[in-house]
C-alpha cells in the first residue's frame, strides 16, 4: 500500500550517499526512519543499472515497512519499473511536464530550482510537487558552483503554492535559520549517513519540524 504523501512533504528527507554496501544503506536509512525521516530519495551516481534496480527495490520494501515515500533520482524508468513512489528531476535531467506526464498524476515529482525563483515557477506551472533550493551551506558531498540566498525561501512561499525543500551542506547548526524563512523540508546527506551518532543527529533534525 503506498503511503499518503501530503503528510511526508513536511520534516527531515535524507538522501542517500554513493554507497555500494547494501546491508550497509539499508541499516543506516532504516535507523534514520526509526527516528524520524519523512522522505527518502535513493541516488547513487556512480552505481550500474542493476545494482540500481536492486539497491532501489529493498529500500522501497523498507519504506513501505514504515510508510514513508521513495523517491528515485533523476532514473524514470526506474521510478516506474520498482513503482516508486516519486522522482526528483535535476536541471539536466527530462523536463518537469515530460515527467509528470509519464509518472502520472499522483506520484510525487521533485524539481531541483538551485537559487533560481524561475525555475521553481515553472515547475509548479508542469506539475511538480515541491521544488528544492540549493546549495546554502559548503557540502561535503555534492560540490556547488554557487551559493543561494537563504531569502529565496519566503520569497517561494509567497509566490508559489509549493513545499520548498533546501539542501545543500545543512547540519542541525545552520538549518534552523532556513526553516525560519519556511523550508517545509532539510534535505541532507552527510548529517545523517556520515554522522557517528546518526541516530541521535536524525532525531534532533526530525525534531526542527516538531
Amino acid at each position: 500500500m503506498k503511503p499518503d504523501y501530503s503528510k511526508h512533504l513536511r520534516g527531515l528527507y535524507i538522501v542517500t550517499p554513493d554507497w555500494d554496501d547494501t546491508a550497509q544503506l539499508l541499516a543506516a536509512t532504516e535507523l534514520a526512519l526509526q527516528n524520524g525521516a519523512a522522505l527518502v530519495q535513493y541516488r547513487h551516481k556512480s552505481a550500474g543499472p542493476a545494482q540500481r534496480r536492486d539497491q532501489a527495490s529493498a529500500l522501497l520494501a523498507l519504506c513501505r515497512q514504515y510508510e514513508v515515500p521513495l523517491i528515485i533520482n533523476d532514473h524514470l524508468d526506474l521510478c516506474l519499473e520498482i513503482d516508486a513512489d516519486g522522482i526528483h528531476v535535476g536541471g539536466t535531467d527530462a523536463s518537469i511536464a515530460e515527467v509528470r506526464r509519464a509518472v502520472g498524476p499522483d506520484r510525487i515529482v521533485g524539481a531541483s530550482c538551485y537559487g533560481t525563483l524561475e525555475l521553481a515557477h515553472a515547475a509548479y506551472r508542469d506539475g511538480a510537487s515541491y521544488v528544492a533550493f540549493g546549495g546554502f551551506y559548503p557540502s561535503r558531498v555534492k560540490k556547488y558552483d554557487f551559493r543561494t540566498a537563504p531569502d529565496i525561501i519566503a520569497q517561494s512561499k509567497r509566490e508559489i503554492a509549493l513545499p520548498v525543500v533546501v539542501i545543500g551542506g545543512i547540519t542541525l547548526e545552520n538549518a534552523p535559520p532556513l526553516v525560519a524563512q519556511g523550508a517545509d523540508m532539510v534535505a541532507v546527506i552527510s548529517s545523517v549517513y556520515l554522522m557517528p551518532v546518526a541516530e541521535r543527529k536524525t532525531r534532533e533534525l526530525a525534531d526542527l519540524y516538531r
